[in-house]
């Protein structure tokens, strides 16, 4: 089965894939697999800096994230324009790391895609465990990990779909708000009512 894993921004979703991981769960990551697709010498970074200039290119010839973050964070237009060059490639290397998954044998794969919801990528799946946080921790792990100004967080978190619109689409929810051992208990129950194996 085609799991997918997804949770808003600092809700404790890599923690769960961790989780799974030490489980034997074979994880899919996006975020893994976006930095892949843009290493220097791929076509995608080509074309990145093709769009968007030199300036968003180090001297090392690697993708300087920070500046391409300023350029896209508070432009819709120019936002569209990246995730036009990346999000087909990355879909495109998932889905091959997921059959390659398959091919080898695995019973279940786990496919940790923050923005699942977002990216419409629900047909990428069979089932999906949403992680959720409350608005108010959510903020406070935000700031205390990102080192972020109060009106950086909610400028982060209103970036994405709400908690609340992505455990409407879920199929199981991990309440995250407790301690990870809370968080682990639900995820076992998960597997177990699901009958997952990796």
């Amino acid at each position: 089965m085609i799991i997918g894993l997804t949770g808003s921004i600092a809700s404790g979703k890599s923690t769960v894939a961790e989780m799974l991981k030490d489980r034997g769960f074979p994880i899919v990551d996006a975020d893994a697999v976006a930095r892949l697709v843009v290493e220097p010498g791929s076509p995608v970074l080509a074309e990145i800096r093709k769009q968007f200039g030199e300036e968003v290119i180090q001297v090392d010839g690697r993708l300087n994230r920070e500046k391409l973050g300023e350029r896209i964070f508070n432009d819709a237009e120019e936002r569209s324009k990246l995730n036009g060059i990346i999000h087909p490639a990355i879909r495109q290397e998932m889905i091959r790391q997921k059959e390659e998954w398959l091919q080898n044998g695995a019973q279940t794969v786990i496919m940790d895609i923050p923005l699942l919801f977002e990216s419409k990528l629900q047909s990428f799946v069979e089932k999906i465990i949403v992680v959720s946080v409350t608005p108010e921790i959510q903020k406070e792990r935000l700031i205390q990990r990102n080192v972020l100004s109060e009106e950086e967080a909610d400028a982060r978190i209103r970036s994405q779909l709400s908690v609340a619109e992505k455990e409407r689409g879920a199929d199981a929810v991990l309440y995250n708000n407790g301690t990870i051992e809370d968080t682990e208990r639900q995820l076992v129950e998960t597997l177990l009512e699901w009958d997952l194996q990796p």
